[in-house]
């Protein structure tokens, strides 16, 4: 048996592990199906599966969907423009760019 002289060893290792499950909720919200990110492109994706601005994009054609990045929406889909070509619609947490913003993330101003 163990025994410990303070509970401050054992309270670090529980934090760390709730940490580490928490990391993990992301991953497996992805892997359910959900997607984050949903943009629709003006022409068909480069490839079914690529990175752009560190977010793992998945596409079916013109409509892709990827997980949570750690940048503004603007800069993922400015990421996603420049890797995948025009951007129709971006839509990030439900919630979809205003035109302007739109018009940012394709280069025009």
């Amino acid at each position: 048996m163990i025994k410990l002289s303070s509970p401050a060893p054992l309270l670090a290792v529980a934090g760390a592990m709730l940490v580490g499950f928490g990391a993990l909720a992301p991953v497996a919200a992805n892997a359910a199906g959900g997607s984050y990110y949903r943009a629709e492109l003006a022409g068909p994706a480069p490839t079914a599966k690529f990175v752009a601005r560190d977010v793992v994009w998945v596409c079916d054609g013109a409509n892709c969907g990827a997980g949570r990045g750690t940048s503004r929406p603007l800069l993922i889909c400015t990421g996603l423009a420049k890797k995948a070509g025009e951007v129709k619609s971006f839509v990030a947490d439900g919630k979809a760019l205003e035109a302007d913003d739109l018009a940012r993330c394709n280069g025009v101003k």
